[in-house]
């Protein structure tokens, strides 16, 4: 349950900072709304890397918490991929030049999360 916990911790802590990171560039840039169509601007990447992590943590989050009652040790593993991959994920989109361009990180990211993600979803059906 404790490698859970640091997984849900850590995600909570990732949705919840860049979205800090989104308000705080908000004021400086004086956007009140929505982002420039700039993919190369720094809040562009910001509401993206926030809006792509909120839409897979609470998913995650649950996947975690529910494959932590019967935690082989793969379980685990899945649950550390899958925190760091978002991890990796918003670092690629945040770090890139331009969303309009391929990044090492977004796609190692990305595919981490699904490969982990459908274990935990497996883990879960058979758990049922």
């Amino acid at each position: 349950m404790d490698v859970a916990l640091v997984c849900i911790g850590l995600l909570g802590l990732l949705v919840l900072g860049l979205g800090f990171a989104v308000s705080m560039t908000r004021g400086r840039t004086g956007t009140a709304a929505g982002y420039p169509p700039d993919p190369s601007h720094p809040l562009h990447k910001l509401v993206r890397a926030h809006g792509n992590t909120t839409e897979y943590a609470p998913i995650l989050a649950v996947l975690i918490w529910v494959a932590a009652t019967d935690a082989a040790g793969w379980v685990l593993w899945c649950m550390g991929i899958a925190t760091a991959c978002r991890y990796l994920l918003a670092a690629g989109i945040v770090l890139s030049e331009t969303l309009e361009k391929p990044h090492p990180l977004r796609f190692v990211g990305a595919l981490g999360t699904y490969l982990a993600g459908f274990g935990l979803c497996a883990s879960v059906l058979l758990a049922a």
